[in-house]
This record gives C-alpha cells, sequence and structure tokens, in this order.
C-alpha cells in the first residue's frame, strides 16, 4: 500500500510539473520527434539499401540474360553452319560414290585398251611389261585399295609407256638358244645385234620376226646400245627403219 500511495504521488507530481512547465514539456515533445525522425530515416537509409542492392541484382540479372542470349544466338548459328556442312559434306559423299561408280568401268577399259597396245606394240622389255599390267589387273581387282590409288596406278604405267616412245633402251634377249643386245629406238626400230659386233637384225613388225642387216650398220647399233646404256654421249645415229607399210 505504501508503494502504490508512492507511485501516485510522483505521477502527481510529474503531472503537476509537466502542467506547471510548458517549455520542457516541449522540449521533450521535441526530443521525442527527433527520435521519431531518426528512426524513421534509419528505416529509409535502410529501405535505400536495399533498393540499391535490389537495382544493382537486376542490372547484373539484365546483364547476364542479354550475355546469355548472345550465346546462344551464337551456338544457333554456329548450329546452322554445321548442319550446312554437313549436308554439303553428305552431297560430296554421294558425289564421289556415283563417281567411284563410274569411273571404276572406265579404269577398266583403259587397262584393256592398254594390254591391246602393248601386245600389238614392238616386242622390247616383255617381261616388264607384262607384269606391270598383271599387277595392274590384280590391283583392279582388289577392293580393299582405294579408287584413287588404282587410278593413279594406271596413269603412271600410261606415263611409263609414253617414255619409251620418246627414249632409247638397251636389254639382252635370247633368240634361238643365241643371246643378243637390242637396242629401242623410240617406237620406231628395234635392232639386233650379236655379242661379237658382227651381226646385224632389223625387226620386221609385220613378219614378227629378226631380219638380218648388212654388217655396215653394226657400228652405229653398237654405238647406239653405249647411248641407252649411257656409257657413250649422246650423238646423231644413221640407221635403217622400217618401211613404212610395216611400220607397227
Amino acid at each position: 500500500m505504501r508503494l502504490l500511495a508512492a507511485v501516485a504521488l510522483l505521477t502527481s507530481a510529474a503531472s503537476a510539473a509537466a502542467a506547471g512547465d510548458p517549455l520542457g514539456a516541449a522540449i521533450n515533445q521535441a526530443e521525442s520527434a527527433n527520435r521519431a525522425a531518426q528512426a524513421s530515416q534509419q528505416r529509409i537509409d535502410q529501405l535505400d539499401d536495399d533498393t540499391r542492392k535490389l537495382f544493382e541484382r537486376y542490372r547484373s540479372a539484365v546483364a547476364q540474360t542479354a550475355q546469355l542470349q548472345a550465346y546462344t544466338q551464337q551456338l544457333q548459328d554456329l548450329g546452322k553452319q554445321q548442319q550446312d556442312q554437313l549436308s554439303s559434306l553428305q552431297e560430296q559423299l554421294a558425289g564421289i560414290d556415283k563417281t567411284e561408280r563410274e569411273l571404276m568401268p572406265l579404269m577398266l577399259r583403259m587397262l584393256d585398251s592398254l594390254k591391246k597396245f602393248v601386245s600389238l606394240d614392238l616386242p622390247f622389255l616383255r617381261a616388264e611389261r607384262q607384269d606391270r599390267l598383271a599387277s595392274l589387273e590384280r590391283l583392279m581387282a582388289d577392293d580393299s585399295t582405294p579408287i584413287a590409288e588404282k587410278y593413279r596406278r594406271l596413269l603412271e604405267a600410261y606415263q611409263i609407256e609414253a617414255q619409251y616412245g620418246r627414249t632409247l633402251g638397251a636389254e639382252s634377249e635370247t633368240v634361238d638358244g643365241r643371246s643378243i643386245d637390242v637396242l629401242r629406238v623410240g617406237r620406231l626400230a628395234l635392232y639386233s645385234l650379236s655379242p661379237d659386233g658382227r651381226e646385224a637384225g632389223l625387226w620386221d613388225p609385220q613378219g614378227k620376226r629378226w631380219r638380218p642387216l648388212q654388217s655396215q650398220w653394226c657400228p652405229a647399233i653398237a654405238e647406239g646400245l653405249k647411248i641407252a646404256r649411257e656409257t657413250s654421249t649422246p650423238q646423231t645415229l644413221v640407221l635403217p627403219v622400217p618401211a613404212a607399210e610395216q611400220a607397227p
């Protein structure tokens, strides 16, 4: 009871003091208003910071979105380019398959023509040339060999045959049990010379045999053999040639 009386007394005293002191009351109200204003400003500052952070996050998200959109567009463009390239490669592969189907019969015809040409040509380097043709036949029948390699080897054989027409050649043969040296002058003629250098011959394409030549041609044939074997310097040779109607 004494405590309640004391509180009531203090309250009454404060009220009396406030009622009797208007300036103090105004100061108290001003302080309360300042405290309220400070609290409001703090809340405003906090809201401003939160708003600024949210704006920065928004701006970063917008920038990332723009980057992702640009990257997505690049991927789409790259995908389209790759698809176009794939379509082009598929078309090229289809064209290659068609070319191979058309090229193989052509190469077989070329090989057949080469075989016929060799069989009708002058009889020089027969074993070497026949081996080359046989190798080409095996190559054409080999499915594991690329068609480009087959074509290259076939053209190489044609080039070798073409070179024979522009060069001198020398080889040794056995005819009727006798050894002879054979001089080839391009594809113009074949000449033979005995080992002792005393007997000469000229190949007769029509008769498919050797015809004897007068001994006066032996030195020229011997010199031609040296030139063909690169043991003598090239020089002009005077030799008889088959008649036009006898030419191969």
